[in-house]
């Protein structure tokens, strides 16, 4: 075939081949080196010469205006054109393009519609060809406006190193360079700038072509997702568009640390990057859940029924995520992957905008990729929630079988992924348990407690009892047997969730909920209280539980403080309600809970401590030992109850409720300047109030029982104090001790008996050890100083008589008489020599240690040596 109608094809191209292009296109050169245009000019003739080896050495574009004869849709002007020339002058490539359609004599009768199809390739030539010089032009005029900027700029610059050379020249010729130093500083300060306005120039430009190149792959991904057809793989323009992302934020990072003077260039950029994020990241997401369904994800839920969700893992549905083979599993790991390498990309870029400034809310967001797989499995088990509102328990079921079936393509196969991008403090596990958790918790706080919220202010209204409140408590302990489980697959990977300080333990807990409706948390509180207390109250009143002793009780030597059951019942229900709140995810929560449930039940225990004293005390002024008795085990009570917060309080939950109560007192000292606690005894804890009311409460009735048994003894040795004869007179053959004083005694011990018997171990030595100083400072007033005078029998009647009174208290300690210091000193000082304590008497304080006097003062020793009367 060697001419026909197609002939005028090789006469473009050869016309394109001619001197006057070849021409045509040096102009352009010419034009662009003279403009200094070069980095554009080669940037654009390499990307062209990629797809038309052609191009690289005779680009179109700059010819379309020379050609303006060229018109295949005016057939007048291709008249000269409808034979082919000569086979040897055509060129191979439309040699090519004509055996390619016109094979055999056949194919001439389709010649009509092939000529059709060349007039449409041309056309779309024609457009394209019009685009890229409407683009270049653009550029053109956008690189020589800025060309001239820097231009002028080192003009300006050249034109003052000229003016100040000009300056040192002149002076150095008048004062022989005496002026030259002070040239120096100037001229330093001149380089510097110099050298600042090159940098500045140098990463512009550098930061221009790397935005020029992150918005060119952004709009080709763009034109290669409307041309469906592209044989391209989008996701490798995408991973140029973000490695080169990831070059322009280290050069900002750079830039930031380096020259924090130039915020304007770093801002300028950043608003650009945002543009291109801004289209990158939606299209990576639509690409992701595009791909979903390819292969089965979300997986079917219908063989899910409620007798196999408690079961192990399903074997009718297996793991899409393990089922991928092929071309689509890596379509799908690429896509996964630049999702992850976006996502630090965009940690990067916040963590440096918010430098300085409280960084934890962005730098740890949910995993992108992951809440994409999680989103379509909620969908799909929303549609089964909304007939479970009166079975719960199934809605838990479901999501827990859901995120444990899962959870180990995460580590498997995900995982990986997430450490290529170089994704830090991510893990796939935790990252897929805390988005179904999310989930759920989402769906728990829309659709299913407004609705118990409505049925307890209905039942506020009628004043009528109804399942609210079972069903409330039902639902809490569903969330808190569900977080359990929870945590139990986190901490399958290793992690302890108490080292982690990201915020895990509230994206784990479905109680969650109540961290943004906190008057939720109140309306829970609330009704714990009151179910707690109801079960509570018929304990308290039992008489029974009064009387029996702690049996198995949580402290080690629980013995030693015969505490009433009812103490033992009461912190079990305080206990409880910790173990309810231990789920909380978060400090503040667990510290609201336990002040709105627990705390107050223990000031409810406390009060009726109170009252039960009171009553003991109003009836019988503490006189009857069945009184003494009540007090006591109130005692005991009490003690227990101390002891029991102490040992809380210890406890790592409650230190983080201490330092959280501290951070926040803290931080508004002002607001509590007018309280009564000390601003330092803020942060010891949350029963801080409660342990010290329980000491206060303790104290007193143990001072009071004190009071009660001392002013009894006082009144039955009223006779014994007055009878001031008997130190004088001479003692009776086989005398012990005296009469007067044996009552007292008696009942000294007998109260102390019963006492020792129902009062616990430390409180009773607190109580025997201030009556022990009680009857030291009752003798030694009514009789040692109250100018009594001994003789020498006198002295021996009185030895005797306190010898009975320290072998009383010698049951509870090996030397009583340490207990009774001022009588111990006055006998010691009684049993003295006269000349000795004549002699003692002029020395004083000297004397007095050296004889182990240490408890009296000079003026009582003095007083009792002259009340002595020695008749030998």
């Amino acid at each position: 075939m060697e001419t026909g109608k197609f002939g005028w094809l090789d006469s473009i191209l050869t016309h394109m081949e001619s001197e006057s292009a070849k021409k045509a296109s040096s102009d352009v050169f010419n034009v662009c080196r003279t403009q200094d245009l070069s980095p554009p000019w080669k940037h654009r003739i390499s990307r062209s010469s990629q797809s038309n080896p052609r191009a690289s050495e005779f680009p179109i574009y700059p010819l379309l205006p020379y050609l303006p004869w060229l018109d295949p849709e005016n057939p007048t002007q291709m008249g000269s054109l409808q034979s082919l020339p000569p086979l040897s002058t055509l060129s191979t490539s439309v040699t090519s393009a004509l055996n390619a359609k016109l094979g055999t004599k056949e194919d001439l009768t389709q010649a009509s519609s092939i000529v059709a199809e060349f007039l449409t390739q041309c056309d779309d030539l024609e457009r394209n060809l019009v685009n890229l010089n409407s683009t270049f032009e653009s550029s053109l005029v956008s690189y020589a406006s800025f060309s001239n900027r820097i231009g002028d700029l080192f003009i300006h610059v050249n034109s003052n190193f000229s003016d100040l050379g000009s300056s040192v020249c002149s002076r150095s010729s008048v004062s022989g360079g005496e002026g030259l130093g002070e040239e120096l500083p100037s001229l330093a300060k001149e380089v510097a700038r110099v050298e600042t306005v090159r940098a500045y120039a140098e990463v512009a430009s550098k930061l221009d072509n790397l935005i020029g190149d992150i918005e060119d792959a952004v709009s080709s991904t763009m034109n290669k997702k409307l041309r469906k057809g592209s044989a391209q793989n989008p996701e490798e323009t995408r991973l140029v568009a973000i490695n080169t992302l990831k070059q322009t934020e280290d050069l900002l990072a750079s830039v930031t640390k380096t020259r924090p003077q130039w915020a304007r260039l770093v801002s300028a950029v950043d608003h650009r990057v945002d543009r291109a994020l801004a289209i990158l990241r939606p299209q990576a997401i639509a690409d992701h859940r595009a791909l979903l369904p390819s292969f089965g994800w979300p997986p079917p839920l219908s063989n899910l029924t409620s007798s196999s969700m408690d079961t192990q893992k399903s074997s009718e549905v297996p793991n899409p995520l393990f089922t991928m083979r092929g071309d689509l599993k890596h379509w799908y790991c690429e896509n996964f992957l630049a999702l992850c390498r976006l996502q630090e990309l965009q940690r990067q870029r916040k963590s440096r905008q918010l430098e300085g400034h409280n960084r934890e809310v962005v730098l740890h967001q949910p995993l992108w990729a992951i809440e994409e797989l999680v989103n379509p499995v909620s969908v799909v088990c929303q549609r089964h929630f909304s007939k479970w509102i009166d079975k719960t328990e199934f809605i838990f079921a479901l999501v827990y079988k859901i995120t444990r079936d899962y959870v180990d393509s995460m580590d498997e196969l995900l995982q990986p992924l997430v450490d290529e991008a170089l994704l830090t403090g991510y893990s796939c596990r935790e990252e897929w348990i805390s988005s179904m958790v999310t989930s759920l918790s989402t769906y728990l706080a829309k659709e299913v407690f407004p609705i118990y919220i409505g049925q307890l202010e209905e039942e506020s209204a009628t004043g009528m009892m109804s399942q609210a409140r079972t069903s409330w408590l039902h639902l809490i302990d569903l969330m808190v047997s569900f977080d359990k489980r929870i945590k139990s697959l986190v901490e399958q990977s290793g992690i302890l969730l108490s080292l982690q300080e990201d915020g895990t333990p509230r994206k784990i807990s479905s109680l969650s909920v109540f961290c943004d409706r906190p008057d939720w948390l109140d309306v829970w509180a609330k009704i714990e209280l009151d179910d707690t207390m109801e079960k509570l109250k018929p304990e308290m009143d039992d008489e029974r539980n009064w009387t029996k002793k702690v049996q198995g009780a949580d402290l080690s030597n629980s013995d030693d403080y015969k505490s009433p059951a009812v103490s033992s019942i009461t912190f079990k229900c305080v206990s409880s309600l910790i173990d309810r709140c231990r789920s909380l995810p978060t400090v503040s929560l667990r510290s609201r809970f336990l002040r709105l449930t627990g705390i107050p039940v223990i000031k409810t225990f406390l009060d009726c401590l109170l009252l039960r004293c009171q009553e003991a005390e109003g009836l019988t002024a503490l006189t009857d030992d069945d009184a003494l008795i009540k007090v006591s085990n109130s005692v005991n009570a009490a003690h227990y109850s101390e002891s029991i917060l102490k040992e809380w309080c210890e406890d790592v939950f409650f230190l983080e409720m201490a330092l959280d109560q501290g951070d926040h007192l803290g931080e508004s000292v002002a607001e509590y300047s007018g309280s009564k606690v000390p601003i330092e005894e803020y942060g010891n804890g949350i029963f801080h109030e409660e342990i010290v009311t329980f000491e206060d409460f303790r104290t007193k009735w143990v001072e009071k029982v004190t009071v009660v048994i001392l002013r009894g003894f006082e009144s039955l040795c009223r006779d014994y104090m007055k009878n001031r004869r008997q130190w004088q007179e001479m003692s009776e053959e086989g005398w012990t001790v005296s009469k007067t004083l044996v009552g007292a005694l008696d009942y000294l011990q007998a109260k102390m008996s019963v006492i020792e018997e129902s009062l616990n171990r430390l409180d009773f030595a607190g109580i025997w050890r201030s009556l022990a100083a009680g009857v030291d400072q009752l003798v030694f007033n009514g009789i040692l100083i109250s100018n009594v005078k001994f003789h020498d029998d006198g002295v021996e009647r009185f030895g005797y008589d306190i010898e009975v009174v320290f072998g009383v208290f010698r049951a509870w300690c090996l030397r009583p008489e340490g207990f009774f210091p001022k009588v111990s000193d006055s006998l010691k000082l009684l049993k003295m020599e006269k000349k000795q304590v004549q002699d003692g008497l002029k020395v004083g304080q000297k004397w007095m240690k050296e004889n182990g006097i240490r408890h009296l003062s000079a003026a009582e020793v003095e007083k009792i040596g002259k009340n002595r009367v020695y008749t030998k």
